[in-house]
């Protein structure tokens, strides 16, 4: 079994070529949607699919056992042990607008869950790193390191909360309805348009906690590692694991008050 370090200079080097190649080579007019998911506003567009391609190529390379799951469909069982869990845009309409919270998400996983997760924020110049019971990094624009904690100690009435919200018109609705439950409870709320953003925000403490419904595990794996080693707690409601039903992320405390306030408003429900 590979040492969780490897695997993550692994990710952390494939996430960073993907990301500077997403910038260097996005069209001056923009990216082509090639392809819609779940609704017309869920796009694909060509620079997702070559990023994918690029990062399935460099693991392949150096870990030919190793198992695929991809967003955009690379998938492969494997013998080692090891998946790799690809998002190779995370916030493809931020990127199709040429808005800055977009990300190249990496993460590797074993029997016991991720291992190792990078977070690669080319337009910002900030990498997020972590490793199975190693804490969180962020590694900064200016060449700095930072060791991520989650802030602590914050009543729910002055929680920052960051979510965001589904494709499908009947869920949005029924997101909208959720939120005014939850913003006359808080400080206020926070929009990025991508989950590992949203995560990698609540493990530096730029926000307190997040929540949303209709996330995969491409979205969420490496940022639910970076939020956790840097503090915080990520799970769905009622004890159950995260999911797409619905993932909350905070620090211990104050995911007990998040929790509890969602609870009642159904969020999980289409």
């Amino acid at each position: 079994m590979s040492l969780p370090s490897e695997l993550l200079d692994l990710a952390v080097a494939t996430a960073g070529e993907a990301g500077r190649m997403l910038v260097d080579k996005r069209p001056s007019d923009g990216p082509d949607v090639v392809q819609t998911k779940s609704s017309p506003t869920d796009v694909v567009t060509q620079m997702d699919r070559a990023a994918e391609r690029l990062i399935v190529q460099r693991l392949s390379e150096a870990r030919p056992l190793d198992g695929l799951l991809g967003e955009e469909g690379a998938a492969g069982e494997g013998s080692s042990g090891i998946r790799w869990v690809i998002d190779p845009i995370d916030g493809t309409v931020n990127y199709l607008y040429d808005l800055p919270d977009w990300a190249v998400s990496i993460a590797a996983e074993d029997s016991s869950g991720v291992i190792a997760g990078a977070i690669f924020l080319p337009m910002r110049g900030e990498l997020y790193a972590a490793v199975r019971g190693g804490g969180a990094l962020l590694h900064t624009s200016t060449g700095g390191v930072v060791e991520l904690r989650v802030n602590t100690g914050v009543p729910l009435d002055r929680a920052l909360v960051a979510t965001g919200f589904g494709y499908v018109a009947s869920r949005r609705a029924h997101q909208a309805a959720v939120l005014t439950g939850v913003l006359p409870n808080v400080r206020d709320i926070r929009r990025s348009g991508s989950c590992c953003v949203d995560l990698c925000a609540v493990a530096a403490g730029r926000v307190d906690a997040y929540y949303e419904r209709g996330t995969q595990a491409w979205d969420h794996a490496a940022g639910s590692l970076i939020v956790a080693e840097a503090g915080g707690h990520v799970a769905g409601l009622n004890g159950v694991p995260m999911s797409p039903e619905l993932v909350i992320a905070a620090a211990p405390d104050l995911f007990a008050q998040i929790h509890d306030l969602l609870a009642p408003l159904d969020p999980a429900r289409d």
